[in-house]
């Protein structure tokens, strides 16, 4: 079989899910224009060392402040509205591709920078172009409040749709991969004494949520969806991109079974014990407020997606586009421990089952963290994003990073 004649662009290529499709799409002959922050971490070093990869390195915003008067709003399209953007090299990510993966981030003004390249990809005249995008609950419902770090990319949808690309739109349910025993927000699993897990969240125990395995499970999906095109895609169609429908106390059955330990789920506030960033402490606000802990019915809970219709599509749709999935049990059997272990963590080699040991720690089987941010989903799931201070520093990301011995300082963008 001839390979596909087609490039792919590409940004934020070491967050799961653009690493997940180029994986995919460069192994059945694909090329890849893909743009990189930076090449640290195994991940930017796998897209960077893929002979089918073209790297494109640098922000896609820049330092520069635009001619108008800006007033920063880490609340409204990202930490560090405001900077200018960085047109040059995203015009650059285009040349010679037919067809576009884009999933922003909060590093700069993520409006500004989305609209930008859709402006390039129509300019360039993309066939197809993929937005990894999330709702903006207010938009559905005037009651439910706008989750600030997911608004931007509603916006960002409205425009692409505005200035009638051949688009399609995907939504990521939570990724399995959210979870962790280091003390991020929200999907922290927090070892207990007895060697179990406590996860704490706002989600009613009982309202089902959608799950995805983001760099299993997007990357094939995303293939199938340019190898369909915009004939079956197309238009503008909304995609949910989740394989299972689970509610928490679902989801922490699964995920004792494939640890082989109880997982306990409390519903109660999120709690915050570390320092993050300004825009996702207002993202937590928000996720607080639209998952109202004073309701007690789950039929009330709003749809994670926003849209009824879309979260009742799960995960039909999905599967239609990929049959081989992994699961929450499988992900927490087999690749949490991993991940876990090259956090510094070790309590998957404690033969007792007790303390929960780490490689360093802070006494609670924490694990090492440093003061910078660690992400992966941004972008389309709920997660700790990373945030990069409007400064005149380079290298003056604040937060927490993933370090061990198989990531050295990873960065999980979305």
């Amino acid at each position: 079989m001839p390979s596909p004649d087609k490039t792919i662009a590409v940004i934020n290529a070491s967050g799961r899910q653009a690493a997940s499709l180029i994986r995919v799409a460069t192994a059945v002959g694909y090329h890849v224009r893909a743009q990189l922050r930076n090449l640290e971490g195994v991940v930017a070093n796998e897209v960077a060392m893929n002979p089918h990869v073209t790297i494109l390195r640098g922000e896609l915003y820049t330092k520069e402040r635009p001619a108008e008067k800006t007033t920063v709003d880490v609340t409204k399209n990202g930490p560090i509205s405001g900077i200018g953007v960085n047109r040059a090299l995203i015009n650059e990510l285009f040349r010679g591709a037919q067809l576009a993966f884009i999933n922003t981030t909060f590093y700069g003004d993520e409006l500004k920078i989305g609209e930008a390249i859709a402006d390039a990809a129509k300019k360039a005249g993309i066939q197809h172009f993929v937005y990894s995008s999330m709702p903006d609950h207010r938009a559905y419902n005037k009651d439910w409040p706008s989750l600030p770090l997911w608004a931007s990319k509603h916006q960002v949808e409205e425009y692409i749709k505005k200035i009638e690309l051949p688009a399609t739109f995907v939504y990521t349910g939570i990724y399995n991969n959210n979870f962790t025993s280091l003390p991020y927000p929200l999907f922290c699993t927090d070892l207990q004494s007895d060697g179990s897990w406590i996860w704490q969240a706002p989600f009613h125990p009982d309202a089902k949520l959608p799950w995805l395995d983001a760099e299993h499970d997007v990357g094939p999906a995303i293939l199938q969806i340019f190898k369909d095109g915009v004939k079956k895609w197309g238009g503008g169609k909304r995609i949910a991109l989740a394989y299972e429908m689970l509610t928490p106390k679902e989801a922490c059955v699964l995920f004792a079974r494939g640890v082989g330990r109880p997982v306990r789920y409390i519903r109660g506030p999120i709690e915050i014990k570390v320092k993050i960033p300004e825009g996702y402490r207002c993202q937590l606000e928000a996720l607080e407020e639209l998952y109202d802990l004073k309701n007690n019915d789950p039929a009330k809970q709003p749809p994670y997606f926003g849209n009824q219709e879309l979260e009742d599509s799960c995960p039909r749709v999905a599967m239609e586009l990929w049959e081989g999935p992994r699961g929450l049990e499988e992900y927490a059997r087999e690749v949490f421990p991993v991940e876990e272990q090259a956090n510094g963590l070790t309590w998957m080699l404690e033969e007792d089952n007790g303390g929960g040991g780490v490689a360093h720690g802070n006494g609670h089987g924490n694990g090492v963290y440093h003061h910078h941010y660690h992400l992966h989903h941004n972008g389309g799931a709920l997660s700790p994003p990373r945030e990069n201070p409007d400064s005149d520093g380079e290298d003056d990301d604040d937060g927490l990073v993933m370090k061990g011995r198989k990531r050295d300082e990873e960065e999980w963008l979305a």
